[in-house]
Formats: C-alpha cells, structure tokens, sequence
C-alpha cells in the first residue's frame, strides 16, 4: 500500500440501482474504470463529451477538396488544360465548408 501512487482509499457504498446508473454514465464516456471515472467526477464535479459530428463533416468535405484540387494540379503540370467545371466544383464544395463551419460555431453558442 506504501508504494502505491494514491495510498489513500475512500469508499462509497451505493445501491443497485445507482450502481447501474454509474455504469450507464461509464459506458456513454467509453470508460471502463471505475476509480478513474469516480475521481474525474469527484474532482471536476462535471464531464464534457463534445460531439464532433459536424467537424468529422468538415473534414471529409476538406478531404474530398484536396482530392479534387490534387487532380487540378495533376494535369495542369502535365500540359493539360484548366477546366471551368473543376474550378466551379472546388468553389461550391469551399461553400458547403464555410456553411459547416458556421453551423458549428452556431451549435457552440
């Protein structure tokens, strides 16, 4: 017990059914221990889970831009000509980001 890293021990007894209420909390953080997760509340009294919908969103529709922009360059190195379309397709696509990124700043008020 001496060479512990938190020699000092505190116990709770609870019911079942907060038990199961504990568990439940548990497993919406993905947590699996119970002293960990029993600490951070005590601690902290709160738990913040951000949901990163919109910003895995952003970061697909970015992916999906460099992608295209990557082509672009491809064949404008190659000789080849610039289309109008591609330009127009990248110019919508930074559109639908700038609308994504305003509906999350939004959500954060």
């Amino acid at each position: 017990m001496a060479n512990r890293k938190r020699p000092i021990v505190l116990r709770c007894p609870v019911t079942a059914e907060e038990r199961a209420l504990i568990e439940q909390k548990m497993a919406q953080l993905h947590t699996k221990r119970i002293g960990a997760y029993l600490r951070k509340m005590a601690i902290d009294g709160y738990i913040i889970q951000v949901d990163t919908t919109d910003i895995k969103e952003m970061t697909r529709a970015l992916s999906a831009i460099g992608r295209n922009i990557n082509q672009i360059a491809k064949r404008l190195n190659a000789g080849g000509p610039a289309y109008q379309a591609d330009m127009e397709e990248i110019r919508e696509r930074m559109d639908q980001i700038w609308q994504l990124q305003r509906r999350i700043l939004l959500s954060q008020r």
